[in-house]
């Protein structure tokens, strides 16, 4: 049942953000994208911080942080192809051809994303569940991003030269890739030991400090920090400090 939920609520965030997109105008989206990804990115990488990389380290040597800088310098060369989709960049031209390596380096970053949700769903002890049972810091994460990163995705599809089907076809890909995710994090739990999965968060970690601090340091408007965007990434890790 909860691996059904969980399902719901990753494919259910991607499409409420295309939803968003076609309700409200272009200049409310950025305005929203803006200070989602601004939460999003405090909450980010607050839990890598102060969840994620502690944890990860007390139960591995320090080869682990090699695992880290791997995911760091993965999603550096995702961001190549997708043009920093993930922080909100929404570069294409009314009637341009959408860049398909944008929606394959999406859908590899979400997959990444959802195998150690999986695992901890199929009860595997990955690191941070020694301390935390059953935590949901990840997924809650995971849902924070995905909501903006959807509406530019989508903002971007709309802008492009394909159909109004073929722009929530590039969207539901973009949704159900985490669930592939998922489904591979839960079925491989007899396959894999916990270190494995362990090694696959900490990659996912390495992410999320690369988009987590893209954004905070992207966030600035001439190199100062709107006051409504500075409370908002403090009020992301205010949260997930106390989630923690």
């Amino acid at each position: 049942m909860e691996f059904i939920l969980v399902n719901i609520a990753l494919i259910g965030s991607v499409l409420l953000g295309g939803l968003l997109v076609s309700f409200l105008n272009k200049s409310r989206n950025e305005q929203i994208i803006k200070l989602m990804l601004a939460f999003s990115g405090g909450f980010l990488l607050s839990i890598a911080f102060i969840h994620f990389i502690p944890e990860l380290y007390e139960f591995h040597d320090f080869n682990i942080g090699a695992y880290i800088l791997i995911g760091f310098l993965i999603q550096l060369l995702l961001e190549f192809f997708s043009g920093g989709i993930e922080h909100g960049h929404v570069h294409i031209h009314e009637g341009a051809k959408l860049p398909i390596a944008l929606v394959i380096a999406l859908s590899v970053h979400s997959l990444l994303e959802g195998i150690p949700i999986g695992s901890q769903l199929a009860g595997i002890e990955i690191a941070t569940a020694h301390h935390h049972g059953s935590d949901n810091t990840l997924l809650f994460g995971v849902l924070f991003h995905r909501l903006p990163v959807a509406i530019a995705l989508m903002t971007l599809l709309v802008s492009s030269k394909i159909s109004k089907a073929q722009t929530w076809i590039f969207l539901s890909i973009f949704a159900l890739t985490t669930s592939v995710g998922l489904t591979i994090g839960f079925n491989a739990s007899n396959v894999f030991e916990s270190d494995s999965f362990d090694i696959i968060l900490a990659i996912v970690v390495g992410m999320f400090l690369h988009i987590s601090t893209t954004i905070i340091f992207e966030t600035s408007e001439n190199h100062k920090f709107n006051f409504l965007k500075l409370m908002t990434i403090f009020t992301g890790c205010a949260l997930a400090f106390f989630m923690h």
